[in-house]
């Protein structure tokens, strides 16, 4: 090889490059006219030049397949190597003569050192580069139908890994990188949907918390033996909206005395039995617009259900209202009922009526009673979201007395066996929740809205605390056993006290409602961002909706409102003199789902 000189053409880094200075160190010029100065060392001479520009340097056309059976697997130089493939040895052709050798496939080597390589290694390079290359074209038309929101069955096992991100189960996607979109579930969910891979309602909020979203299917073991009271001479309401499926809980009036019964879950659901694990795991019911997930197997409630069988067995609570408004001389039996099932709306119609005249009188007293004591009386808009075939329905529920009686008959319950269970030292769970710093009673719907955000969480504990919230001293959540898990543990205590058996100790139960509130909290969560999900569902299908809010907020432009029609809250932009608790009309300008937001406009 020639030495190192002004013009010649030599590699660095793979590049090529034109000596333009020999002294101490080389000059040399690269691509794009940029200057560099290097050791000798640092360069491998290509050809002695001279070449006056590396434009000169041009792609070639030559017989490479040829030359490398001429080879045979021989060694050559850089010069002899250009004349074989080019027929002459000049600064351009000595560049594409490397460009042969660096590429891989038929030579390898040093430009002083150049071998054909073997027959085998070259086909199975070839292969290789074509399946690359067929997997690029294939990852390019990919891409291209992502980007066009159209995609081939072929198309969705890819696309799994946008799903998992969609789902929180990873935090990083290639298919979203390729495309230039920032890696979030919420991003994931939009690009499921414009491709077709989700419906256009998908909900991915229950999957996305990791819940369990099939039916428990455990054998359910027979009712057993043992004694009852009989009171189905007496008439016991199961007092439900319309389409309840799962009623665990009935009352009923002999004299004085008001009866709240319960469906007896306990009797063959028993601590630490696979059943009774599994609901401990779910905590409790889930439900969504569109389905209900149950804590238990369908046949549990089947049997137990108050009023779905001609005779119910009932865990029923029995107690005498003072004239303070106390629940006195609590007893607990284990019985037989006749269920009577009636609606709200129906059960409000016969409060005139006995018994309902006399429950609600007695319920009018507790409340005060309950008032009295810091209970909180907010009164926020309520709807029930129905989802059948992905057609959204948002039901008003209108404020009845007879809801409100219910209400409170199941309060007087949950306190009378808390004070029962504390009497006797039987760990329960019981409901707490401390009181908000400032006390009020506020009176308007913007009061109450602010009000509610000063309240703690209500809390699960083994240790007996008020309950700010509705203004007991004491109480525990033991009603509805069939959808909540805290009011099943509950009951396997009471039980197991009834029988003359050890209830579980306090660490025990201790142990359970954590567990089970683990399940609780996700399926709350779930239930709370699915009808958020819905409603903007809804919305986007009736996109002339239009209708009144109230402004319960406001920071100077920046307004919060509710949508009583809706049962939803949010945030919007006003300008002008609009008050707490005005009426406005909105209509939404921008809905997105996978985000759960929806901006308003004033109209």
């Amino acid at each position: 090889m020639s030495k190192l000189t002004t013009g010649a053409l030599v590699l660095y880094k793979i590049r090529p490059a034109r000596i333009t200075e020999v002294s101490d160190k080389i000059s040399l010029e690269l691509e794009g006219g940029k200057a560099k100065r290097v050791r000798d060392k640092d360069v491998v001479l290509l050809h002695p030049g001279p070449i006056s520009s590396l434009n000169q340097l041009t792609a070639l056309e030559g017989d490479v397949r040829e030359t490398w059976e001429l080879l045979e697997e021989g060694s050559t130089e850089i010069g002899e190597f250009s004349e074989l493939i080019y027929g002459e040895y000049t600064p351009a052709t000595a560049w594409a003569a490397w460009q042969l050798i660096a590429e891989g496939i038929y030579f390898e080597g040093q430009p002083h050192a150049i071998t054909a390589r073997p027959a085998d290694l070259v086909e199975a390079e070839i292969a290789s580069r074509e399946k690359k290359a067929a997997e690029a074209q294939a990852w390019s038309e990919f891409l291209k139908r992502l980007e066009q929101g159209s995609i081939i069955d072929e198309d969705r096992k890819a696309l799994g890994e946008v799903e998992q991100l969609a789902l929180n189960g990873r935090t990083q996607s290639r298919i979203l990188q390729a495309l230039g979109i920032q890696e979030t579930p919420v991003n994931a969910h939009r690009l499921l949907v414009r491709t077709g891979y989700w419906k256009p309602n998908e909900n991915p909020y229950p999957r996305r918390a990791g819940i369990d979203m099939s039916q428990p299917a455990h054998a359910v073991a027979p009712l057993p033996e043992e004694s009852r009271r009989d009171l189905t001479g007496l008439t016991a309401y199961a007092i439900d909206d319309e389409d309840n499926q799962d009623p665990d809980d009935a009352i009923s009036l002999d004299g004085e005395r008001i009866w709240v019964h319960v469906a007896d879950v306990a009797s063959v659901v028993t601590p630490d039995s696979s059943i009774d694990r599994e609901a401990r795991a779910r905590g409790a019911n889930l439900y969504l617009p569109d389905r209900v997930v149950t804590m238990l197997p369908q046949v549990v409630t089947d049997q137990f259900g108050l009023g779905l069988q001609s005779r119910s067995p009932a865990l029923s609570i029995g107690f005498i209202l003072s004239e303070d408004g106390e629940p006195q001389d609590v007893e607990i039996a284990l019985t037989w009922l006749k269920v009577q099932r009636i609606s709200y709306a129906a059960a409000d119609q016969r409060l005139h009526e006995k018994p309902f005249d006399e429950l609600f009188a007695k319920s009018r007293i507790y409340r005060e009673r309950r008032l009295a004591a810091g209970a909180a009386s907010i009164q926020l808009p309520e709807v029930k979201l129905k989802v059948r075939d992905d057609v959204v329905e948002i039901l008003p529920l209108p404020r009845l007395e007879s809801r409100e009686m219910v209400t409170d008959l199941m309060l007087m319950a949950g306190e009378a066996i808390a004070r029962y269970c504390q009497e006797r030292d039987i760990p329960i769970p019981y409901a707490t929740q401390a009181p908000p710093d400032e006390p009020t009673i506020p009176e308007d719907l913007a009061g109450m809205y602010a009000y509610r955000r000063y309240f703690k969480p209500t809390q699960i504990k083994t240790q007996s605390e008020p309950h700010a919230g509705l203004g007991l001293s004491v109480y525990s959540r033991t009603t509805s056993p069939l959808r909540r898990y805290s009011d099943l543990l509950t009951h396997q205590q009471v039980r197991a006290h009834l029988s003359d058996q050890a209830p579980l100790d306090i660490h025990a139960v201790s142990e359970r409602i954590a567990e089970s509130e683990i399940g609780s909290m996700a399926n709350r969560k779930t239930e709370r961002l699915s009808n958020n999900h819905w409603r903007l569902i809804y919305l986007r299908d009736h996109p002339d909706w239009q209708g009144e809010a109230v402004v319960v907020a406001r920071d100077g432009e920046r307004a919060t409102i509710l949508i009583p029609e809706l049962g939803m809250e949010a945030k919007l932009r006003i300008r002008g003199q609009v008050a707490l608790n005005d009426t406005i009309r909105v209509k939404p300008r921008e809905i997105d789902p996978p985000d759960l937001a929806c901006y308003f406009r004033v109209l």
